[in-house]
């Protein structure tokens, strides 16, 4: 694949990120397909799994780039990654994380940041903690208030402004929608 399109989903928890992933995976995974037997025309990297925010985020962070490393021509999308790393550690440990290193690397393979926002509506995040907790019940755990995810947005808006990376900043205020056609036509995919 000549232009691989390296994808990062970024943004605070119930902003959409993973409707709108599931929409850009299926394009491109059916579009770069060239096995019927195994997905291989897309790969799908869930990032955030109880790692962000701990000692465990930064190596972990540098080891999906080595993976990345090795798949530089395949399409490949991560949902959350430096960025949020940066967020939970500020928010949750009260440290700074410098991950300009790793955006050097990530710009040389041509990585993109997808930036989901919501409108700060306390009604949207009350509706998108039911969904959530009606998807997954454990999640209840780790539930904050709808203040604490405006405040999360905060801490991403902040970072989004620093990185080197191109990104398209996404209104998911509204699901369902079709803003992964903006998206594609911002990849050059449509």
């Amino acid at each position: 694949m000549k232009n691989a399109n390296h994808l990062i989903f970024e943004g605070a928890e119930l902003d959409g990120k993973s409707y709108l992933m599931a929409r850009i995976y299926d394009f491109l995974e059916m579009k770069y397909n060239k096995n019927r037997a195994i997905l291989d025309g897309c790969h799908w990297f869930n990032t955030d799994v109880g790692i962000f925010g701990t000692e465990f985020g930064k190596p972990c962070i540098e080891k999906f780039l080595e993976i990345l490393e090795i798949m530089p021509d395949k399409n490949v999308l991560f949902e959350k990654f430096h960025l949020s790393d940066i967020v939970y550690n500020r928010l949750h440990r009260h440290q700074e994380i410098n991950y300009q290193a790793v955006e050097k690397k990530l710009k040389k393979l041509n990585a993109k940041i997808i930036f989901c926002t919501i409108k700060e509506d306390k009604n949207v995040l009350q509706k998108r903690i039911q969904d959530r907790l009606n998807l997954y019940p454990h999640y209840e755990r780790m539930l904050q208030n709808p203040d604490w995810y405006i405040r999360q947005q905060e801490e991403y808006k902040k970072e989004i402004k620093k990185t080197m990376l191109p990104y398209l900043e996404i209104d998911m205020t509204e699901i369902p929608n079709k803003k992964h056609l903006e998206i594609l036509r911002w990849i050059n995919e449509k």
